[in-house]
C-alpha cells in the first residue's frame, strides 16, 4: 500500500519531468531510492561507532555497498531541501539566466556529492566545484522574479546518480565529515509549483 501511494504521488512529478525528454529517458533507466536519501547514505557509509555492534554494522554496510555498486538511482530533492541552488549572473542581451548548483546533497548527517571533496573552506564546509546551468527567462518574467524562486525555495531538484565510494574529511572543531561520492549522470531543476524545467545537467 505504501508503495502504491508513493507511486501516485510521483506521477504528476514524473509527467512534468517528461518535458525534458533526455532526462526522462535517463530517469526511467534508474531505480527510485527505496526510502529517503538520508536512509540510503546511512546504510552506505555505515559509520559503525558502537563497540558491540561494530562488526555486524560493518558487514551490513559492505553488503549494501556491494548490492548497489554500479547501479543508477533516482531521487527527488524537495524545494524545502534544495539549499544547494543559487541564482547566478543574468545576461540581459540574451535574456539568459544562470543557475549555480553546489553538488552537495545532504541527507541526515551525511551528503551525496559529485566526486569527493578534498578540503573545507574557512567555515568548515566541503569545497565543491559548481555545476552551472543556463536557460532563457519565460515571457512575463524578469530577473527579480527569477531570484525570488531561490529566496522562497520554489525550486526542486531531480537527480540520477551512481554511488562510487565513501569520503571523509576532518571536521572543524574535531570529528569528521562523511559522505558518499557519486557520479551524477543527470540533474534536472524544475519550478516546483508547475513542474516546468529550469535547467538540466548531464555527466560525461
Amino acid at each position: 500500500m505504501r508503495t502504491a501511494i508513493l507511486a501516485l504521488l510521483l506521477i504528476p512529478l514524473l509527467a512534468h519531468a517528461d518535458a525534458d525528454a533526455k532526462f526522462a529517458a535517463l530517469r526511467d533507466s534508474a531505480s527510485p531510492l527505496d526510502g529517503s536519501l538520508s536512509s540510503f547514505l546511512d546504510k552506505y557509509v555505515g559509520d559503525c561507532g558502537d563497540l558491540f555492534e561494530g562488526q555486524s554494522c560493518k558487514k551490513n554496510s559492505q553488503a549494501f555497498r556491494a548490492k548497489v555498486a554500479g547501479k543508477k538511482y533516482y531521487v527527488i530533492i524537495s524545494e524545502e531541501s534544495a539549499s544547494m541552488l543559487q541564482a547566478g549572473p543574468y545576461n540581459p542581451e540574451k535574456g539568459e539566466y544562470t543557475v549555480l548548483v553546489t553538488p552537495f546533497f545532504p541527507g541526515g548527517g551525511y551528503a551525496l556529492t559529485q566526486g569527493a571533496p578534498r578540503k573545507v573552506d574557512g567555515a568548515g564546509n566541503p569545497v565543491m566545484p559548481l555545476i552551472v546551468l543556463h536557460g532563457q527567462l519565460p515571457d512575463g518574467w524578469d530577473p527579480m522574479s527569477f531570484k525570488r524562486l531561490f529566496r522562497n525555495r520554489e525550486l526542486r531538484v531531480q537527480l540520477v546518480f551512481t554511488p562510487t565510494g565513501v569520503w571523509s574529511l576532518p571536521k572543524k572543531g574535531g570529528g569528521k565529515l562523511q559522505g558518499v561520492k557519486a557520479k551524477i549522470q543527470g540533474l534536472l531543476v524544475t519550478y516546483a509549483r508547475t513542474g516546468d524545467p529550469v535547467g538540466s545537467y548531464y555527466g560525461k
